[in-house]
């Protein structure tokens, strides 16, 4: 298992745990336990970890409508 530290503009990075496999097939898959259904592969290590950052960031972008916010609301961020 491997560490990978994604640069994030709301924190100083967040790191996300991923596992990564050999393929039968040659090369290597990898797979992000913390986000379901994300998972890439590459022919070559540097390929996977390359791979890795684009699958993480395309399963986290998500076209979010801006909530809608009274007065009595509280609005906070937490880091993760």
């Amino acid at each position: 298992m491997i560490e990978i530290l994604f640069d994030h503009p709301y924190n100083d990075g967040m790191k996300i745990k991923v596992i990564v496999h050999e393929a039968e097939e040659g090369g290597y898959w990898a797979e992000v336990p913390s986000i379901p259904g994300c998972a890439t592969q590459g022919d070559t290590f540097e390929e996977l970890l390359q791979n890795i950052y684009e699958a993480v960031e395309g399963c986290l972008s998500v076209d979010v409508s801006p909530a809608q916010v009274s007065e009595r609301d509280r609005v906070f961020e937490i880091a993760v």
